[in-house]
């Protein structure tokens, strides 16, 4: 993770240059520092290195040295933080080297979405060592990464966008307004958007998914809309993004449409913009435009695009469709490899502009039907061509680099030559991408014009226009050390730099002279014993093997520096001139390239339109190809699904597969057919044993319905699907109790977004609705949602349960189906030839099959996870008892009888017991107060009512049922 340096302890070079009263002095300095935000880590810049105190050393020491024995502790024990524990010790602190703060600062803010913050000592070195004064130079955030992007991604592309997100809130009449505005700063993108919202806030959720966020900006301290804007906080957090609080002044939109003009592209400026009417998104965009700084970058003035966006667009997602469908790796998941989440399956790409294209394409399903046939037909050609997909992966896409990265470099003037030649490599490969394109075979010939249009014609304008590029590269860059790995113009470009060259090759030449002399002087073999070389401390200077070293001993004109394993270092009079003049003239040839650089790099930044452009392109590319790749190489071919306009088919997959858990090793994955119909099988009742494949069953259509809405194909043998308007998800919910939400309250929350959300042509999956309290309760509350959506919403639902209660929705609505999973039971006799029913084998077929499952089996998935002998017997025995006090196939009543039966039965035994207690609380005859019949009276009493009602009964089945159970 943080490369191949030792992490044993930081280098010896590395070290706190302090004595005891400046250790005091910074000791005391950390102390009164302000406290930091939850999730932060501070730095201290020390030049070649960093470090770390208090807490944010612990963290380094577990996180990048995997021991605390690298932990020093500074001050005296008095010298006690706030930042952390000192065990009267002192503070801790670690130090850590300028390649390992990068690695490890990348992780904080990709992967643990954390925010930085790194300080540097005012004076200079001498305030390096000194510790006299610290300033914070530098501050990061997951969704504003700018201050440290070339630090931390100089030598590795970013694979997923920071994008940051503002929203201002509105409270009139009890209707909430939500003003949106964001900025991706990789893809130059201003985006804004206004919208009223439920109490849940869906659609801000929604937004927040199909955008990839890392950080959202919100009031802090607007007290009148407190109760929602804390409400949107535990929403913007349940969606793992960062909140950071602003005040409320910095959500004033006095001047935004002055700013916006200044950042957009010429092509999108205007004083009578209608995105500008939406005042809510505007206050929004006003406060971050602030936070991120925007206007004080000047390379990103005139760049960025506007766009409103429209949630009906995609797909809606929440934070829940996403966890339950494993969308996307979750960091805190170790091992089980890339292939757990779909992201990671289908993340093929060999570009950092295809893996960020793919994170938004998951995020943001497609509804437009034409849209996403026209991906699947490109996706198709690919699959049908292997050889022309195996190419394009292998040769073509892997040289492209990120254009987005390097057309940033080139604004900022920060792009080396390494950078421009990068740039002509890749158009180079260009041509040959369009090359191999030109002679794809699909089997359908419309998917060749497909390609023709979206790829080829956009392909040759960009290389047309990038000609001029590479001419210019030709004419400046000496592309013969490019074989080397040397990055230089060339020379006849400047008659000085040409001066330079020609003097440093005659010095070069003096080199090799001295080299001969010295060979020949001392009597060893050139290159093999005495070795010519540019060392870092002593520049050109002679190393002489150990053996030989004895013949420069005592003997004139050879001055010794060094000795070491790989020999004697020593130099010569003559070979010191030499290095001196050779340093002297690289120095003023690199100063003079740097300059004429500055200028190559200037050229190549007027491109930079055109890159962006193809860098969409290349990711487009990149994304389909790795669809076409992971369909054709899946254990078993995926297929093209066919699909409908929302609301007008079925759900009919034959062979369906979980896509993730399919490829995982030594699982032999057994398919099943998915059959769901409007007014006949739209909502799908679901029982079964634990762990027999209901909650695959019931995610993987929902992984289907999702991979063929971004134009993937899918893990089916055959599949006709709806476009779904949206995914909702209630599985396996957790405790949050830091936040004061229990396993249960969690799941009610994810359950009431779907009941509000939902429409009829939504996809509803809910899996194990009611745990987390009493049974009674949990049935009640899993009868009545699922009564509200098969009735009410009328949207295609899959619902697993071990309520086997609730298959008896079937009897009173006809488009209400029962499945279960099967699984084979053999009853085994016990030890006295009995047969109990606890004692038994049990196979788990995974096969889904029509019908009802009336059985649990707990006990035997505790068997299965090696619980101890005894707690499984105890366990048998009380579930023995439990059933022996109810038996009578009281379990099975409500599913033997009607509504009308239930009912007609319960009011004649209510009628029964009403009559037998007016009997018992009868009063006298004279009026005198009640008296209180004995126990002998009451029961007789009660045989006379019941004679009463003898024919009544019996002519009821249901009182007849109950009756045999006691």
């Amino acid at each position: 993770m943080y490369g191949n340096e030792s992490t044993a302890a930081p280098a010896a070079r590395q070290q706190f240059e302090m004595d005891s009263e400046s250790e005091d002095r910074f000791c005391r300095f950390v102390m009164k520092m302000p406290p930091k935000a939850e999730g932060m880590v501070r730095l201290f810049d020390r030049g070649d290195y960093f470090s770390a105190h208090g807490a944010d050393a612990l963290l380094v020491a577990h996180q990048v040295y995997k021991t605390t024995n690298v932990i020093k502790y500074l001050g005296s024990g008095s010298a006690s933080t706030q930042a952390g524990p000192s065990s009267g010790r002192g503070l801790p602190s670690v130090l850590i080297s300028m390649t390992l703060t990068k690695a490890f600062l990348r992780e904080c803010l990709t992967t643990k979405q954390m925010r930085v913050e790194i300080y540097e000592a005012e004076e200079g070195a001498a305030g390096r060592r000194n510790n006299t004064r610290w300033t914070l130079a530098r501050s990061a955030s997951p969704g504003n990464i700018s201050q440290l992007e070339d630090l931390l991604f100089s030598h590795t592309d970013l694979v997923a966008n920071a994008v940051s997100m503002a929203i201002k809130l509105h409270m009139k009449e009890g209707i909430r307004t939500v003003g949106v505005a964001f900025v991706d700063v990789q893809e130059k993108l201003v985006g804004v958007a206004e919208f009223v919202e439920d109490e849940n806030f869906g659609n801000t959720e929604s937004m927040l998914i199909q955008l990839g966020v890392k950080e959202c900006i919100m009031q802090g301290d607007d007290k009148r809309a407190d109760h929602e804007l804390t409400k949107l906080r535990t929403l913007v957090e349940r969606c793992g993004v960062i909140v950071t609080e602003r005040k409320s002044a910095d959500f004033i939109p006095r001047s935004v449409e002055q700013d916006l003009n200044r950042l957009l592209d010429e092509r999108y400026r205007g004083v009578t913009l209608p995105e500008f009417e939406l005042k809510l998104a505007m206050a929004s965009l006003a406060a971050l435009i602030i936070y991120l700084s925007l206007l004080s970058d000047l390379s990103l003035h005139g760049n960025f695009r506007l766009h409103k966006h429209d949630l009906s667009q995609f797909m809606k997602l929440d934070a829940s469709a996403l966890k339950a469908l494993n969308l996307m790796p979750n960091p805190q998941d170790v091992g089980g490899g890339k292939n757990m989440s779909l992201f990671g399956l289908l993340d093929k790409c060999k570009t950092s502009q295809g893996k960020r294209l793919l994170q938004r394409w998951l995020k943001q399903p497609l509804v437009n039907l034409h849209e996403i046939t026209t991906r699947q037909q490109v996706v198709e050609a690919f699959f049908d061509d292997a050889g022309t997909r195996r190419t394009m992966q292998d040769s073509h896409l892997k040289a492209m680099p990120d254009f987005h990265r390097i057309s940033k470099k080139f604004h900022r003037r920060v792009a080396s030559l390494e950078d421009v030649v990068r740039v002509y490599q890749a158009i180079a490969a260009l041509s040959r991408m369009i090359t191999s394109l030109e002679a794809i075979r699909p089997l359908d010939p419309a998917a060749t014009i497909l390609i023709e249009e979206k790829y080829l014609v956009p392909l040759r304008e960009h290389a047309e226009k990038l000609q001029t590029y590479t001419d210019m590269v030709e004419e400046t860059v000496d592309l013969d050390a490019m074989s080397r790995h040397d990055f230089i113009l060339k020379p006849e470009l400047d008659t000085e730099l040409q001066r330079l060259r020609d003097e440093l090759l005659d010095v070069k030449d003096g080199l090799d002279a001295e080299h001969d002399r010295v060979a020949s002087d001392l009597n060893v073999e050139k290159d093999k014993k005495l070795h010519l070389e540019n060392h870092q401390v002593y520049k050109y200077s002679f190393r002489i093997t150990k053996a030989e070293a004895g013949s420069i001993r005592g003997k004139k004109g050879y001055s010794d520096l060094a000795t070491q394993k790989s020999g004697t270092i020593f130099t010569t009079s003559k070979l010191r001139d030499l290095s001196e003049n050779y340093t002297r003239l690289s120095k003023e040839y690199d100063d003079k390239q740097r300059h004429l650089v500055k200028e190559v790099v200037s050229i190549a930044a007027s491109y930079t339109p055109v890159l962006e452009a193809l860098d969409d392109l290349i990711a487009a590319v990149d994304v389909t190809v790795s669809f076409a790749h992971v369909a054709a190489s899946a254990p078993t071919a995926y297929v093209k699904p066919k699909l409908s306009e929302k609301g007008t088919g079925d759900v009919v997959v034959t062979g369906a597969r979980h896509p993730c858990l399919e490829v995982q090793e030594d699982i032999d994955f057994i398919s099943n057919d998915h059959e769901m119909r409007k007014d006949a099988s739209e909502f799908i009742i679901l029982t079964g044993p634990n762990m027999g494949g209901k909650s695959t069953y019931i995610r993987q259509i929902g992984v289907i319905a999702l991979m063929a809405q971004i134009g993937s194909f899918v893990p089916a043998d055959q599949a006709e699907l709806p476009i779904f308007d949206c995914i909702l998800a209630r599985v396996g919910a957790g405790d949050s109790q830091l936040k004061g939400v229990s396993t249960f309250m969690a799941e009610m929350l994810e359950t009431a977004t779907i009941l509000k959300s939902a429409t009829k042509d939504s996809l509803i999956i809910i899996d194990e609705l009611g745990r987390g309290t009493s049974t009674y309760d949990g049935f009640g509350l899993a009868w009545a949602i699922s009564e509200h959506i098969a009735t009410k919403i009328r949207a295609f639902c899959l619902f697993a349960t071990h309520f086997h209660e609730l298959t008896t929705l079937d009897q009173n609505l006809g488009y209400v189906k029962n499945l279960h999973v099967e699984a084979l039971v053999q009853q085994r006799k016990g030890e006295d030839g009995t047969i109990s029913k606890q004692e038994r084998d049990i196979t788990l077929l995974y096969k889904v099959k029509d019908g009802i499952c009336d059985q649990s089996f707990g006990i035997h998935v505790a068997e299965l996870a090696n619980f101890p002998e005894s707690v499984v017997k105890l366990a048998k025995r009380k579930a023995e008892e439990l059933e022996d006090f109810g038996d009578g196939t009281s379990d099975d009543i409500f599913a033997k009888h009607s509504k009308t039966e239930t009912d007609e039965g319960t009011a004649l035994i209510k009628e029964f017991l009403h009559e037998w207690k007016a009997g018992v609380d009868a009063t006298t005859d004279d009026g005198d107060a009640k008296m209180e019949l004995s126990e002998e009276e009451q029961v007789e009493q009660l045989r006379r009512v019941a004679e009463k009602y003898k024919e009544r009964f019996e002519a009821s089945t249901w009182i007849s049922d109950v009756l045999a159970g006691f």
